[in-house]
């Protein structure tokens, strides 16, 4: 049997590198210069290594009835980590994955190939302008996960961006995104007034060194025009081997404080990373 070999690519944004995990025979971790994107365990589509990866894990598992299916906008593809893992946890779920880059998504689906009858879709278009053309009342579930380079785009953190994402929801549909920022946390505070303009229950969860200002990290945002399970949520990711703090109500809109919603003329990409936060071979 051959070994797996690291393959590197010039896709439309970088250089995409797909390096074989040593310890998971089927499993690999993808990088955009050097930044990692996505690790996807072929064999184990329930594995997420990444912190980031498991906390959106564990709000699409509370996102509906356990094991129901659900109709999901993936916005930000890389190696189709969530797709394949709520394939798994859900089956029948039906799937857009919106990639904009048309190599890296060619590169997936040449190393990485989605299983056949998914029921997963790949768009090689920008988020926002699929979003745009996109049916109303049509997804359960809008996940924001797009990075150019280490940074969220600007125009994916404004308001008509999050009218968009609430438009192709339907009713108790949930938006989940993953940003990124550190103390004293202005785009993070910004994008939870920004999604709070559209969402009646916004959540933050996030590992605590993060929100106490110790460290530049990842952080989701889960948003909702109904309750969300809270307690279902609180114990996972509290008993996750990387255990994560749940913060909604009054003490989220007091951390919130004076931010505001972010418009198209103020919106400026998220925070760029320190030198080597994330950085990998």
């Amino acid at each position: 049997m051959n070994e797996p070999i690291p393959v590197s690519r010039a896709v439309d944004h970088g250089t995409a590198k797909l390096m074989p995990d040593v310890d998971r025979e089927r499993a690999w971790l993808l990088t955009v210069d050097g930044a990692p994107q996505s690790y996807v365990d072929l064999d184990e589509p329930t594995h997420l290594e990444f912190e980031y990866a498991r906390r959106l894990g564990h709000v699409l598992d509370v996102a509906g009835e356990p094991g129901a299916p659900l109709d999901a906008v993936h916005l930000g593809g890389g190696a189709m980590t969530l797709p394949r893992y709520l394939a798994v946890t859900r089956p029948g779920s039906r799937q857009d994955v919106v990639e904009a880059d048309a190599g890296l998504a060619a590169l997936v689906a040449e190393v990485l190939p989605l299983p056949a009858g998914g029921g997963v879709a790949v768009h090689t278009v920008d988020a926002r302008a699929w979003l745009e053309a996109a049916s109303d009342s049509s997804a359960d579930v809008v996940v924001g996960d797009v990075f150019g380079g280490s940074q969220v785009p600007a125009h994916l953190t404004t308001v008509g961006y999050v009218d968009e994402v609430a438009r192709v929801l339907r009713g108790g549909g949930v938006y989940l995104a993953n940003l990124a920022d550190a103390a004293p946390f202005a785009f993070l505070r910004s994008q939870v007034a920004t999604v709070g303009t559209r969402f009646a229950e916004v959540v933050l969860v996030a590992e605590p060194a993060v929100l106490r200002g110790r460290r530049f990290g990842n952080v989701v945002v889960a948003a909702s025009d109904r309750a969300l399970d809270i307690p279902a949520l609180t114990r996972a990711v509290a008993g996750d081997p990387f255990p994560a703090r749940v913060v909604q109500g009054e003490a989220l809109w007091r951390w919130v404080g004076e931010a505001r919603p972010v418009s198209e003329v103020t919106a400026v990409p998220s925070p760029l990373p320190p030198s080597g936060a994330f950085a990998v071979g």
